[in-house]
């Protein structure tokens, strides 16, 4: 699998991670097959966060694989913040617990990224930068991100923080695409034009933060599949049409289709399905002309200027 490197860090990592969400409902053996399995296909960041499951994810995640310093090596471990229930809380407070719950779950000493879930109204960015500073100088955390935040929630934040943001994680597939459609309709009156993110798309890339694709395979707020759902016709077949056309999955196109942006965008996958995962991991042998990108693109219901 084609490495990428996130934002301005260090970290070279498959362009394809692992999202960890559903592995609390797996067993022990099961998770530890999702796992090496993911290895072997050579994806090795794996995305939690702290509320998945409970915390059982990141349980369930450690103890499969027996975690040790040897196994440690050989994978990059993100983690999210913020999410509590009923509210968001950036609180240094929380933050630090919320680290420290996670590291004890996933029995490491330190995760490499630490993204701050979904933006918190009431956040006080001083305070983040104090939590962010003291989590960087214990080792607990090696880099820090953001997920769902807008270019001016993220100015506000790095007008305090000592180190750069490298992540953004933003919800992205072939049938949800506002960050791409505004800067096709640049000075328009239809839906398409209006800037729902503050150009969050091209902000990232001049600021070289990496954006993280969350539910590369879903529609709506997680309301399901688009893939081989009988409500987008259209892009069913045109995504079959190009499988049988280079020899893989739908999905695996689906996920060609977003690693095809320039911008290096890195899907965050949730099967906990060992062939299914072997089978996405494929789309980065996969490069879709512009034509075809194009094609599925318009087969999602967007027209073109």
């Amino acid at each position: 699998m084609k490495k990428i490197r996130l934002g301005k860090s260090d970290l070279k990592v498959g362009e394809i991670s692992l999202g960890c969400m559903r592995m609390s409902e797996l067993s022990n053996k099961d998770a530890a097959n999702v796992i090496q399995n993911a290895i072997e296909a050579g994806v090795d960041l794996f995305d939690h966060a702290d509320i998945y499951g409970g915390g059982k994810s990141e349980e369930v995640f450690a103890e499969a694989i027996e975690m040790n310093d040897d196994f440690r090596e050989k994978i990059k471990l993100q983690t999210k913040c913020g999410i509590r229930k009923g509210f968001f809380d950036f609180s240094k407070e929380h933050i630090l617990e919320s680290v420290d719950g996670s590291l004890r779950r996933l029995k490491t000493d330190y995760v490499d990224s630490l993204l701050l879930h979904r933006p918190d109204a009431l956040m006080e960015p001083e305070e983040v930068a104090e939590a962010f500073a003291t989590l960087k100088e214990s080792g607990k955390v090696r880099y820090f991100g953001v997920s769902n935040q807008n270019p001016m929630q993220m100015e506000l934040l790095k007008k305090y923080l000592d180190d750069d943001l490298i992540v953004n994680q933003l919800q992205l597939s072939l049938v949800h695409t506002p960050m791409i459609d505004a800067g096709f309709n640049v000075n328009m009156q239809n839906d398409p034009a209006v800037v729902r993110d503050g150009n969050v798309l091209e902000y990232c890339r001049l600021n070289d933060i990496s954006v993280q694709a969350w539910s590369p395979f879903q529609h709506g707020m997680i309301e399901g599949p688009f893939i081989g759902n009988d409500a987008f016709p259209e892009v069913n077949a045109k995504l079959q049409e190009l499988a049988e056309k280079k020899g893989v999955t739908d999905s695996a196109i689906a996920t060609a289709w977003i690693l095809r942006h320039p911008a290096k965008i890195q899907p965050v996958v949730g099967t906990m399905n060992p062939q299914r995962l072997n089978d996405i991991a494929k789309a980065s042998d996969i490069e879709l002309t512009r034509q075809e990108w194009y094609e599925l693109y318009r087969s999602a219901g967007n027209d073109l200027p």
